[in-house]
């Protein structure tokens, strides 16, 4: 299943997300293997995801595409019942946004390495992942912008870089740099190059261009290669350090770093910027995606003054 996966160049969370899947649906079912199953058996499984284990619309259906892609790719068999099987409706609802207050809080909350991911992950709208992948060579220090590589959907966009966080910014490089000149007297340095670039240009995984924004204090082992080498950080350690912030500011919503990009999509239209401008910073692939900040802005219950007030 890996193997298919990645001759595809699926992502590896999504090569996390179906081989995880496909283990549970075999365990679910005593180990049979799946030739051995069909519709009966799926809509089993997806029926206990939804009845019993409680999991949300959108995690029923992950379970179902990883399912789908073990049948027709994997075994190779072309099941019609799988299309057929039902998919869980997904409940549209609103996101949670902070507040220009109360991100102002959260961020004096925040300070040194983790202060400046989170500050930037705010000013720009970026995925969390999208701005631990950040690399060197995509901050335009001149242009004020930030080029945002294979996010999702495999797309490269173009956001904004907050003039605030220039001279942070510049800073930070400075002391990754003297951490990657150290590397390399160490023998080490060399970083995940993605499409076979490292065979093709076999110096550039060391070159600075190269090197993550926020690279991990620690170096690891790839789990698709078993090379060890300097990753970024841990999503974990950013999430973790955003449940503290929000604690040592008094927050009362749940806020996480998606929360952020949420709240910079509803400020840029609160400033009046145009909807499709926000889409194209955001990397929405329809603007109804987008379209969501809206209801959050319509003041008191869509902007209507109640009764009680007069």
């Amino acid at each position: 299943m890996r193997a298919e996966i990645r001759l595809r160049h699926y992502s590896i969370r999504t090569e996390e997300a179906y081989v995880d899947w496909s283990r549970r649906y075999i365990l679910f079912h005593n180990k049979r293997h799946p030739q051995e199953m069909g519709a009966e058996e799926v809509t089993a499984f997806l029926s206990h995801l939804a009845n019993e284990r409680n999991v949300s619309a959108s995690t029923q259906n992950q379970a179902k595409s990883a399912l789908l892609f073990l049948y027709r790719e994997v075994i190779g068999i072309e099941l019609p019942w799988l299309d057929e099987v039902v998919a869980a409706k997904v409940s549209r609802r609103l996101p949670v946004v902070l507040t220009q207050t109360e991100v102002r809080r959260l961020l004096e909350a925040t300070s040194g390495t983790m202060g400046l991911v989170i500050s930037l992950l705010y000013g720009t709208g970026m995925r969390l992942l999208e701005g631990l992948r950040l690399r060197v060579k995509d901050v335009e220090f001149e242009r004020r912008e930030i080029i945002v590589r294979e996010a999702k959907g495999n797309k490269d966009r173009v956001t904004v870089l907050p003039e605030n966080l220039i001279l942070s910014l510049k800073a930070h490089l400075e002391k990754v740099k003297a951490l990657h000149e150290k590397d390399l007297e160490a023998g080490w340095g060399d970083v995940y190059l993605p499409d076979a670039l490292a065979v093709k240009y076999p110096n550039e995984a060391k070159a600075w261009d190269w090197q993550y924004v926020f690279p991990s204090p620690v170096r690891s082992v790839d789990p698709r290669t078993g090379k060890e080498r300097r990753h970024h950080l841990y999503e974990a350690s950013v999430q973790r350090a955003v449940r503290e912030a929000t604690k040592l500011a008094n927050l009362v919503k749940p806020v996480t770093p998606h929360v952020l990009r949420h709240s910079f999509a509803t400020h840029l239209l609160q400033a009046g910027y145009d909807i499709r401008t926000v889409q194209e910073l955001l990397g929405h692939k329809d603007v109804q995606t987008t379209m969501i900040y809206t209801h959050v802005l319509n003041k008191g219950g869509r902007g209507v003054v109640s009764p009680l007030d007069r």
